[in-house]
């Protein structure tokens, strides 16, 4: 089941990622021991399958 803008930022910041910003509807995060950062859209609506597996590909998760 697709994942909500709400649960990935959750999900990334057990993972040690950050907030570094909020643009219009997008949110800026980095993890700072690694150094990964990812934008993820922030909306009401469930991410796409593709986009969200690239969230967790670019995050390092998978």
């Amino acid at each position: 089941m697709p994942m909500t803008p709400r649960e990935m930022i959750s999900l990334l910041k057990k993972n040690g990622f950050e907030t570094i910003s909020q643009n219009g509807s997008h949110v800026k995060m980095r993890n700072p021991k690694t150094g990964r950062q990812t934008i993820i859209p922030y909306h009401s609506k469930s991410l796409k399958k593709g986009l969200e597996q690239e969230i967790l590909k670019q995050a390092g998760l998978k």
